[in-house]
């Protein structure tokens, strides 16, 4: 009996301790988690089902790895909010699989992702005709975004950002034809001067949005 009593404490502080740290870590969606996200959940529970198993051992030699597992995600997920680039070499960055109605063969070979998984996808969406997508984005999670086709004018179009913490884009200015010129030009005219002043700026449709970073305003 003394064996079950502990088995369901470790169970109930077990549970209790994992809400906290992923409460800590921050709220995102299973379809949102990245490749390292998945690791330390995966690794958090292998944990907790080893200590559930082996109620001899002392607890304490399981909650102070998850813990540590928990400041390793907490000072990667602050450097990665503080660095683009290290966001991007943790998590990747979203390919294009669909570009103005056009699917891209080359960008799926390198992401080893066939027309089989492309169209399964799609009927997630509820898109019954593949001649309805304007883009399709595979996002950094594997989920795929899909813009439709406007019905008048056959096009479509999604939120590409020029600038972001303070820093110009200047790959997705390729993607919209533009160079760093034109924007500060543009932006300039519309009353913004310094461009690492803004947090977010995006152009879609003819139309600036444009973002300041609250800390600097």
């Amino acid at each position: 009996m003394e064996k079950y009593l502990i088995i369901i404490a470790r169970v109930i502080i077990l549970y209790v301790l994992m809400q906290l740290i992923f409460r800590l870590m921050g709220k995102r969606e299973i379809g949102e988690l990245s490749v390292l996200d998945l690791v330390v959940f995966i690794m958090m529970g292998e944990m907790a089902v080893i200590a559930i198993e082996q109620h001899k051992d002392p607890l304490l030699d399981t909650i102070v790895p998850m813990l540590t597992l928990m400041l390793i995600q907490l000072v990667l997920a602050f450097l990665s909010l503080k660095s683009r680039k290290f966001r991007l070499l943790m998590d990747g960055k979203p390919s294009v699989i669909i570009n103005k109605g056009k699917i891209d063969e080359n960008e799926m070979k390198k992401l080893r992702y066939n027309f089989d998984d492309l169209l399964m996808q799609l009927r997630q969406k509820d898109v019954k005709n593949i001649a309805d997508v304007e883009f399709a984005i595979l996002e950094s999670s594997g989920e795929l975004s899909v813009i439709k086709k406007d019905k008048k004018t056959k096009t479509g179009s999604y939120t590409i950002p020029l600038i972001l913490n303070g820093e110009v884009q200047f790959e997705h200015l390729e993607e919209v034809d533009k160079d760093e010129s034109w924007l500060k030009k543009e932006l300039q005219q519309r009353g913004h001067n310094d461009l690492e002043q803004i947090s977010f700026c995006s152009y879609q449709d003819g139309k600036f949005f444009v973002d300041y970073d609250d800390k600097k305003t």
